[in-house]
C-alpha cells in the first residue's frame, strides 16, 4: 500500500476516467475501425490506439486518419462516424481496472467528495460511469467539452475545484498521463498517477519522477 504519511490528506479528489479507472482501449478500437470500415480505410490496433489516446476524440480521430494517410478534408464525417459508432458501444469492450472500484469505495468511506474529469466527451463519459456501476461515487462527471481548454491546460481542474469547492492544494489529481501530470502542476494541485495506463505508450516515471505519488492499483492509496 502506497502511504502518504507525510502529505495531507485531501479534502477532494479529482479522478481521471480513460486509463485510470476503465481500461477502455478495446472501445476505442472498435469505434475506430467501424468508422474506418464505412471511409474504406485500414484499420488500426491497439498499439496505436494507446499512443494517441488522451488528448479528446478530435485529437484522436485526426491523427487515426493522418495515420491512415486520409486526407484531412475528410475529418468533420469521420468524427460524426466516430461519434455514432462510439455510443453504440461504449462500454462493450471497456473492463474496470482491478483496484478501482476498491478504491472508489476507499475513498467514498473517508468522506472525500470526488469528481470525474476527462478528455472524453461528457455524452461518452456519462454513460461509461453509470454502464460500470462508478457514477454513484462522483458528484461531478466533466468531460472534455465542458470547459473551453481541455488537459493538459490546468483550466478543467481549475474549475472542477470551484464545483467541489475547495482549493486546488486541497484537491488530489490521480491519472495516468502527463496531461493529468502537467495539469494537476500548473493548477497547483497534488498528483497521483497510476502505472497501468496509457500515457501515450510511455512509462509514466519517465514522465513525471516528481509525482506525490505512484500506484499500481488505485486501492493502495492511503493517505492516513
Amino acid at each position: 500500500m502506497q502511504l502518504l504519511s507525510g502529505k495531507p490528506a485531501p479534502s477532494a479528489l479529482i479522478i481521471d476516467l480513460d486509463g485510470t479507472l476503465i481500461d477502455t482501449q478495446g472501445d476505442f478500437v472498435a469505434a475506430l475501425n467501424l468508422m474506418l470500415d464505412d471511409l474504406r480505410l485500414p484499420h488500426v490496433d491497439g498499439a496505436f490506439v494507446s499512443h494517441t489516446v488522451g488528448k479528446g476524440s478530435e485529437h484522436l480521430v485526426a491523427q487515426t486518419l493522418r495515420h491512415c494517410c486520409a486526407d484531412a478534408a475528410r475529418f468533420e464525417l469521420a468524427m460524426q462516424r466516430y461519434q455514432r459508432h462510439y455510443l453504440a458501444i461504449n462500454g462493450r469492450f471497456a473492463q474496470v481496472y482491478p483496484g478501482a472500484l476498491e478504491g472508489l469505495q476507499r475513498f467514498a468511506d473517508m468522506g472525500l467528495a470526488m469528481a470525474c474529469l476527462t478528455n472524453k466527451p461528457t455524452d461518452f463519459a456519462l454513460p461509461l460511469l453509470a454502464n460500470k456501476g462508478l457514477s454513484r461515487f462522483f458528484s461531478h462527471v466533466f468531460g472534455g467539452d465542458a470547459f473551453l481548454r481541455k488537459k493538459p491546460d490546468p483550466l478543467p481542474l481549475l474549475k472542477t475545484c470551484e464545483a467541489l469547492g475547495t482549493a486546488p492544494a486541497q484537491t488530489w489529481m490521480i491519472g495516468d498521463s502527463s496531461n493529468d501530470a502537467q495539469a494537476a502542476r500548473a493548477a497547483g494541485c497534488p498528483v497521483v498517477l497510476v502505472s497501468y495506463g496509457y500515457n501515450h505508450g510511455r512509462p509514466i516515471r519517465e514522465v513525471d519522477a516528481d509525482a506525490d505519488a505512484f500506484v499500481d492499483r488505485l486501492d493502495e492509496l492511503n493517505w492516513s
